[in-house]
């Protein structure tokens, strides 16, 4: 009796074990995934940042029409509005647990 014991022992000592590393390796892989994903995120800014910059240079340099220049630099910078805006702006859903009248 007391093999049979330690033996259902030892498979519950293996199983917790075989579980924690599990789990560690699914931080680890979530920790690598979200790593990857700010940097193709900081890649993706960088390179739509250059090129708004690159087109910018282009009209500004050859600016004969003001509505272009005015569109080159003012589109940009509406949208860059808009994101900033979203990405500030705090909202909360306000529920009520009571029954309304």
């Amino acid at each position: 009796m007391t093999e049979i014991l330690a033996g259902a022992g030892a498979l519950i000592v293996l199983f917790v074990v075989w579980r924690a590393g599990a789990r560690r390796a699914k931080a680890a892989a979530e920790a690598t995934r979200s790593g990857a994903r700010f940097v193709s995120l900081a890649g993706r800014v960088l390179f739509n940042a250059g090129l708004i910059v690159a087109v910018q240079w282009v009209v500004i340099a050859n600016a004969g029409d003001r509505w272009l220049l005015l569109a080159a630099l003012g589109l940009p910078a509406l949208f860059a509005a808009y994101a900033l805006t979203r990405a500030l702006t705090v909202t909360t859903v306000d529920t009520s647990r009571g029954r309304k009248r």
